[in-house]
């Protein structure tokens, strides 16, 4: 029931890197350093970078021979000192509900044995398409429910590393200008745009990588280039709290709070960060969130662990806790992985517990599991991961269907910010 691309020798799609930066997924600054170092006069500057801003961002172009209004010498000096090369394609796998899940290799830096992998998900619905991105090789975080939980930090992404998930996510799917879609069968979203929302509920805790994160988003955000909304973009954190406020000062996206207990004692041990932050702590920095409001609530994420967290005295507490937080709850049936200890909450208690925060006023959509088939739903993701042999992952051929599926109707979530990092 999954659809499995091999990528991994697609010359096509990812060229041999030869040690040539790419400037996909550079911010203007950095587009407009490349550009000095080929000999740009400064007083173009300016004019060149608006130019490969837009092919870059809003054709998605992959060679500078297509930058028709870019001066041939200029493109000659382009190509011979830089890419527009994406990040490669380990695999690629499809869902039978449309969820494409791409593990992804970054280019390798100078010191490192071999290149760091991460991986990114997209989910389709009808009427929009969400981008599941990561921030970090890894995490330090240990939470105990979460299978990227089980993976040591090797480092944090780049900013074009992270922007770089957005554009690959877009070629796959076609969702450039007069690009075909990829004609497999699978949902796509009926939307003028095919990826609408972007979330940074991958692998990392984002707030650790604040500078990288902030610089990714603003290109992601820019009305020039790939023109998301800051309201679609949403932020996921442990509970990083002094990083809380400076990043709705800053950046201004939406907010979702990864939460999962109502009583420092057990949260201390699903989510292990609260030891440092506790949870007054970290209400206290939501109730103060930067632009706050009715409008621009934040989202409380509450993973269902059968007899652990999901009693009606928990579901009374979460309602206590949150009073006078403009809020959404998302309610996120646990999604198991190869080696975790927990269960997840029979499907009568999960109702239960959403009917008591629903007449409390709350918003509590119960997100739909999507990609469990492919391991990429919400908390399975991890690029170390109990994969497949190779020759087992990848098949006899560059694109090998396994079996015909589509999402049907009770698989498509209505209501909720669509993540499943």
């Amino acid at each position: 029931m999954v659809l499995v691309v091999d990528t991994a020798s697609n010359t096509a799609t990812h060229p041999a890197r030869v040690g040539r930066l790419s400037l996909a997924g550079l911010d203007r600054a950095r587009l407009g350093d490349a550009l000095r170092q080929i000999g740009v006069p400064d007083k173009q500057i300016r004019m060149r970078v608006n130019q490969l801003w837009s092919w870059i961002y809003v054709r998605g172009v992959t060679s500078f021979d297509d930058m028709t209004d870019v001066s041939k010498e200029v493109r000659a000096k382009l190509a011979a000192a830089y890419t527009l090369d994406r990040l490669e394609i380990v695999t690629e796998q499809v869902s039978i509900d449309g969820t494409r899940k791409w593990l992804l290799r970054l280019p390798k830096r100078g010191h490192e044995v071999r290149a760091p992998e991460i991986e990114c998900v997209y989910i389709p619905e009808e009427d929009r398409g969400t981008l599941c991105i990561s921030s970090q090789v890894g995490c330090t975080l240990t939470c105990t429910f979460c299978h990227t939980g089980t993976q040591r930090l090797v480092r944090n992404l780049e900013a074009e590393e992270i922007v770089g998930q957005i554009l690959l996510a877009r070629d796959r799917i076609g969702d450039w200008p007069g690009a075909e879609p990829p004609g497999d069968g699978r949902l796509l979203p009926t939307t003028e745009r095919k990826i609408t929302n972007v979330v940074l509920m991958g692998m990392g805790e984002p707030l650790y990588n604040f500078d990288n994160v902030k610089t990714a988003m603003e290109v992601a955000a820019d009305g020039e280039g790939l023109s998301l909304s800051k309201r679609r973009i949403t932020l996921s954190t442990s509970g990083v709290v002094p990083e809380i406020a400076r990043w709705g000062a800053e950046a201004g996206t939406m907010l979702a709070i990864s939460l999962h207990a109502v009583t420092d004692e057990l949260r201390d041990v699903l989510v292990p960060i609260n030891r440092r932050y506790p949870i007054a702590e970290l209400l206290e920095a939501c109730r103060s969130y930067p632009g706050l409001s009715n409008a621009r609530r934040i989202t409380f994420e509450y993973v269902m662990l059968k007899g652990v967290n999901d009693s009606l005295a928990d579901a009374r507490a979460l309602v206590r806790l949150l009073k006078g937080i403009p809020a959404k709850i998302n309610l996120i049936p646990f999604n198991p992985w190869p080696g975790s200890t927990y269960e997840c909450s029979d499907w009568e208690a999960i109702e239960a517990f959403a009917d008591v925060i629903n007449r409390a006023g709350y918003a509590s959509p119960v997100r739909t599991p999507r990609g469990r088939d492919i391991l990429a739903a919400c908390g399975q993701l991890k690029s170390e991961s109990e994969k497949l042999r190779a020759s087992a992952r990848h098949g006899a051929g560059a694109r090998v269907l396994l079996e015909q599926g589509k999402a049907s109707a009770a698989q498509i979530e209505n209501g909720d910010s669509g993540a499943e990092g």
